[in-house]
């Protein structure tokens, strides 16, 4: 598989960001899952400067628009770290099952690890005006209503839909607007 062409360019610049879960498996069906990922996403923000303006968690993705002062090492920790800590949870629950495609799916150069949880590479688009920035916005709070999971985006529970509606979501972001 080609190494994606979207990279960080300018890290003075949020950028809209996708992970994706190795054949898209419905990992954040398990809200332990999620909370590893908000808890992660929390830790940088207040360790690494990670500024989130805007993020959505749907079943086997999540979107996120972001900005610190080295974003590509930002990213890979994240995927890094939560990776681990989901493996470590399935493990814990003897989830064999789904331990056992996380090992099928994991590619063949990855010589330092049994799983692979997360696609390779980051899809990464630079935000480059306040117009880019509250497109990505609606885009990522819509998601799960496009999907049919939700009538408004603000009652998607994994979503800073919440912050820009004025309540308090699950964790803190920056409104941009």
């Amino acid at each position: 598989m080609a190494r994606s062409r979207y990279t960080i360019t300018e890290i003075d610049k949020p950028h809209f960001l996708t992970c994706t879960i190795v054949e898209w498996l419905p990992l954040f069906t398990r809200p332990a899952l999620v909370d590893i990922v908000l808890n992660t996403w929390r830790y940088q923000q207040a360790n690494q400067n990670l500024k989130l303006y805007g993020y959505v968690v749907l079943e086997n993705h999540l979107h996120y628009l972001a900005q610190s002062p080295n974003l590509a090492k930002s990213v890979s920790s994240f995927k890094s770290f939560t990776a681990r800590n989901i493996v470590d949870h399935l493990q814990h629950l003897n989830a064999e099952s789904t331990l056992q495609r996380l090992r099928f799916a994991k590619r063949a150069h990855k010589l330092d690890r049994v799983y692979q949880v997360w696609q390779e590479g980051v899809h990464a688009e630079m935000v480059y005006s306040e117009s880019v920035m509250r497109q990505q916005l609606d885009y990522i709070h819509h998601n799960p209503v496009k999907r049919g999971y939700v009538d408004l985006g603000e009652h998607w529970r994994y979503s800073s839909a919440r912050d820009y509606q004025g309540q308090p979501g699950l964790i803190e972001v920056q409104r941009w607007y």
